[in-house]
């Protein structure tokens, strides 16, 4: 698995769907909003990336809402179909 540094932070790239993960877009839109996350998920609609983080049971930000194990309820239910995305992984 590939490895990036975003915001001062060591992400492992875990999942790249039809090729979605783009750093350089990542990195213009990428806030400390993110930091506590375990997870993020970009995904594409409309020719913009979206960001959304996700969490282990563990995390103190974590709620039902952003339990990693929904990551695939939240791209069938909140995603365009089929559309590019990637996941992140925060190595601590």
């Amino acid at each position: 698995m590939k490895k990036y540094i975003v915001n001062d932070q060591e992400y492992e790239l875990i999942k790249n769907y039809r090729d979605g993960f783009e750093l350089n877009e990542v990195v213009k839109i990428f806030t400390d909003y993110f930091d506590d996350y375990d997870y993020i998920l970009g995904d594409w609609a409309y020719g913009k990336l979206r960001l959304k983080g996700f969490c282990e049971i563990n995390n103190k930000k974590f709620r039902p809402l952003n339990d990693i194990q929904r990551l695939d309820d939240y791209l069938k239910n909140n995603c365009a179909y089929d559309c590019k995305h990637f996941v992140l992984k925060k190595i601590s």
